[in-house]
């Protein structure tokens, strides 16, 4: 058994040593996850949206993202990648998440513009 499929394994089992190591802190998750920063840092995304997250939840995940040289274009990618799968109620409700810990306040756009297209 090679080291990718025992840590399927431990996964699966829920190995309390193995995610106890992965959950000890954002370096050694990125290690465990052998991805470059800049997919885990929208994996990690793209999993807030999927769960519906608080709005603070985006803070730690965006700046994450912006210390591994994320664009927020592909920050918005990610949302938009989501959206077959998850569905456009689940991406409307990430948006306006996703644009304050972007730094960009949706509601109050469209509150000043007085109408969803602007």
């Amino acid at each position: 058994m090679d080291d990718i499929e025992r840590t399927l394994l431990k996964l699966a089992i829920g190995d309390d040593a193995c995610i106890e190591k992965m959950l000890a802190s954002q370096s050694a998750n990125l290690a465990g996850s052998r991805l470059d920063a800049k997919t885990h840092s929208l994996v990690r995304l793209g999993a807030l949206i999927a769960v519906d997250a608080a709005w603070p939840s985006y803070l730690d995940a965006i700046e994450s993202a912006r210390e591994s040289h994320t664009s927020d274009e592909e920050l918005i990618g990610c949302l938009i990648a989501t959206l077959p799968v998850l569905g456009a109620a689940r991406v409307t409700s990430a948006a306006p998440k996703l644009g304050v810990a972007l730094g960009y306040d949706v509601a109050a756009a469209l509150e000043e513009s007085g109408s969803p297209l602007g």
